[in-house]
């Protein structure tokens, strides 16, 4: 039979998936990401309660984080050059497009970081949790 552990309290304490808990928090970020700072702690929080410990979740957090500045960055740069070919200016058009990219990446580093903090937390969380049913 096993153990008489809940199957979700040994997987939290085995530690989750890094891939499913960056997409879940990516996810929570993209849609909280209206209130400024809180946004990415909390989906941050929700990547690394899905980790199942800190580091797991301070990685998860923070790669969701990221993942949202760079899908972001990808989606205006092309945007920007085309603008500019259409007002025949293509090599002005690719600049600004790739200094919007940049500035996008740069900028969105505070989804990272604040979704590294968020997703530590979680993690601690997730793990005294997963502690406190092995009593």
């Amino acid at each position: 039979m096993g153990s008489m552990e809940p199957r979700d309290a040994r997987r939290r304490a085995q530690g989750g998936s890094l891939i499913p808990a960056t997409a879940v928090g990516f996810v929570a970020i993209a849609v909280l990401d209206v209130i400024p700072v809180l946004g990415p702690i909390i989906g941050g929080f929700v990547a690394g309660y899905m980790a199942g410990d800190p580091g797991k979740g301070a990685l998860a957090g923070f790669l969701s984080g990221i993942l949202g500045a760079v899908l972001v960055a990808v989606a205006v740069s092309p945007g920007a050059a085309i603008v500019g070919a259409v007002a025949d200016a293509p090599v002005l058009g690719t600049i600004v497009g790739l200094a919007l990219g940049v500035l996008i990446v740069v900028l969105g580093l505070y989804n990272g970081l604040l979704g590294l903090a968020g997703g530590a937390f979680g993690g601690a969380m997730s793990a005294n949790r997963a502690a406190g049913t092995r009593q």
